[in-house]
């Protein structure tokens, strides 16, 4: 699939543009697309929420990814030294290094608690396919998620199975290993989610699933859903840590970035949205309330798929689902640091299960505590992720020479690049800005 045998050789490249499209998608498709964007689309006016969320991905997602995979391609090597590299060709600090290696730092930091949630949704694949919670009442299944929840050494085998299995597959390589991983993974995780429709469709209330996500209630698009449009339109496509620039180093130079990345997001929208009308039947079907967060997933289906003929054979696909999607994402966490490391000498296994080893530690202090767990959770999400992208927006649009960024993102369409330049300096900037004060509870503030 590649000519070259390491990553940071500018002859490495994914097999193919649909390769990196599935490759990004995949960083992008995570937790958060299976459980929160369903619930928060119906939470805050459906039908209007979705339209300002698609607008937000348009007016700041779409332009900052532009930017993020601009950077790993003129770079052609690891976040840090990439940004480095073009600081230094833009006459600009050699500090803006530092906003690589931060990046880097924030993928890792973000798998020290993601392993543990993704082993939870291991732990249920294992309890559908054995039929542990077949049959129990709703009292029951809360207290068998309680009981994981207290359970260290339950938690500490799963993570250590997805840490192991995420490793693997990013020490094979980028195009043996991410590659090939990419290219079965998301085509299982489509199928699975179709199949979870079609079955959600017949056994579900489809109707009413589809009335809470999709129903338009301009009534309830308040300042703060737009907020939270925002924000989820800009951490939904993995920006901010330095993962989609990594992939970005390996993109083929022949490729529009613009159209590539458009696939992308609209790929990520199409299955967060399968996963809504997957999940959301089921819960009305049997009476049961929307939970938020991990509730949904592992109380609230529990129950609906216990009840439901079928339920634990489509259960185990659904764990499965949620497992994949983990996957998909969290190879694309480590990957920026291993290519760091292999840049500076150290070959891929070892760098990359030395970076595993760091995040499965980590994860072992957020089993033991959810100070840490929650620490970890808010500093990445809440002040890391947001200032990354604000200083990706700041380096493309402000820093870099215009030409440059012009033959890089391949958009040779004056009109057109005009108008993504100016989303990136002016529109996508205050976006994330205003992402950022809200997460911190400085909104309201600012407003008054």
């Amino acid at each position: 699939m590649a000519t070259g045998s390491t990553p940071t050789s500018t002859s490495v490249t994914w097999g193919s543009r649909w390769t990196f499209i599935l490759a990004a998608t995949g960083s992008a498709v995570g937790l958060g697309n299976i459980w929160k964007f369903p619930y928060i689309t119906g939470e805050y006016g459906g039908g209007a929420f979705v339209l300002v969320y698609l607008a937000c991905i348009l007016a700041i997602g779409i332009p900052v990814m532009i930017a993020e995979v601009m950077i790993g391609r003129a770079g052609r090597t690891d976040p840090a030294d990439a940004m480095t590299k073009l600081a230094r060709e833009s006459n600009a600090p050699r500090q803006w290094g530092l906003l690589g290696a931060v990046g880097m730092i924030a993928g890792l930091m973000i798998m020290m608690f993601y392993s543990v949630v993704a082993g939870w949704a291991l732990e249920y694949v294992s309890q559908s396919v054995t039929g542990a919670y077949s049959h129990l009442d709703a009292t029951a299944i809360e207290s068998n998620f309680s009981s994981l929840l207290a359970s260290s050494d339950r938690q500490l085998l799963w993570h250590s199975v997805f840490s192991l299995v995420t490793a693997s597959v990013v020490a094979a390589g980028v195009t043996g290993g991410i590659g090939k991983a990419v290219d079965i993974l998301m085509p299982l995780l489509f199928g699975f989610l179709l199949l979870l429709v079609g079955y959600s469709a017949v056994n579900g209330d489809f109707s009413a699933g589809l009335h809470f996500m999709f129903d338009t209630d301009f009534s309830r698009l308040t300042s703060e859903a737009v907020l939270v449009a925002m924000g989820h339109a800009f951490f939904t496509l993995s920006l901010g840590m330095g993962a989609i620039m990594a992939y970005g180093a390996y993109f083929p130079g022949h490729s529009s970035i613009g159209t590539t990345v458009l696939t992308i997001a609209a790929l990520d929208t199409i299955i967060a949205l399968l996963a809504g009308m997957a999940m959301f039947p089921l819960v009305f079907a049997n009476d049961l309330v929307p939970g938020q967060g991990p509730g949904l997933m592992f109380v609230t289906l529990p129950i609906a798929f216990s009840n439901m003929s079928g339920g634990m054979f489509f259960g185990s696909l659904f764990f499965a689902l949620v497992s994949i999607a983990a996957l998909s994402s969290s190879i694309s966490l480590i990957e920026p640091g291993v290519a760091w490391l292999e840049k500076h000498g150290i070959k891929r296994p070892i760098s990359t299960f030395s970076l595993a080893g760091i995040a499965w530690l980590g994860g072992i202090a957020s089993i033991h505590s959810g100070t840490i767990f929650n620490i970890l959770d808010k500093l990445t999400t809440n002040i890391m992720l947001p200032l990354g992208g604000l200083l990706i927006a700041i380096f493309a649009g402000w820093i870099m020479q215009r030409d440059r960024v012009q033959d890089e993102t391949g958009i040779s369409h004056p009109r057109i690049f005009a108008v993504w330049r100016f989303a990136l300096r002016y529109i996508a900037p205050l976006g994330i800005i205003a992402i950022f004060l809200h997460s911190l509870g400085l909104m309201g503030w600012v407003m008054r």
